[in-house]
């Protein structure tokens, strides 16, 4: 369940296209439910955390609730500028769910895919990576991800061939903090533990 309408969903698209190289178990099915046009528009954190809850009622989704888990994906930015309540937020969300989160936004993740990212663009710029500010219409964090991919991650599918070297992420996210409930001020993302996580669950 993601909170951006394109780029996350050709990621993780791409992700499941390509598990079995992964090593994912075969019997580890891997869903992305992506938002309907009407619902497109849910994006805050909190409607999103709703939105999922209602999910598992769809039939046509046949959730279990014993077994299955649905992973949440959302940015952090919003709490560093607009909300106070992130604490509450991600108490909410982890009663039932497990959350992807991204401080500030999904774009540090993929920066992530780059071999020496951390050294050569994240780690220098962390402050201005979590002001994440403007220029034009373009954020700061997107700005590194375009300098390394050439691409518009919002408007162009390809970005989602990224996750061919997701294990060059897993390994980079673990030099910033991956810790969600401590990530005020603090360049932060876990969606590559998670993403390990389920590399490493072979108990099906």
């Amino acid at each position: 369940m993601c909170e951006g309408a394109n780029t996350e969903t050709w990621y993780f698209r791409k992700l499941i296209d390509i598990r079995k190289s992964l090593n994912i178990h075969p019997l580890i099915d891997i869903r992305l439910l992506e938002k309907t046009e009407e619902d497109k528009d849910i994006s805050f954190p909190r409607k999103l955390i709703a939105f999922a809850e209602s999910q598992k009622e769809n039939e046509d989704i046949s959730f279990d609730k014993e077994r299955d888990k649905m992973i949440i994906v959302f940015d952090a930015d919003i709490f560093e500028e607009k909300v106070q309540d992130y604490d509450e937020v991600v108490a909410l969300g982890e009663a039932e769910n497990i959350l992807a989160v991204s401080n500030p936004a999904f774009e540090l993740f993929l920066l992530l895919h780059f071999e020496n990212a951390y050294e050569e663009d994240i780690k220098p710029n962390e402050e201005k990576i979590i002001k994440n500010e403007k220029d034009g219409n373009q954020t700061f964090v997107y700005k590194l991800l375009l300098a390394r991919t050439g691409v518009n991650s919002k408007k162009n599918p390809a970005i989602g061939e990224l996750a061919e070297n997701v294990n060059i992420a897993i390994a980079q996210e673990k030099q910033i903090n991956e810790d969600i409930h401590k990530c005020k001020g603090k360049v932060t993302c876990n969606i590559g533990a998670i993403i390990e996580s389920i590399k490493r669950d072979q108990s099906i």
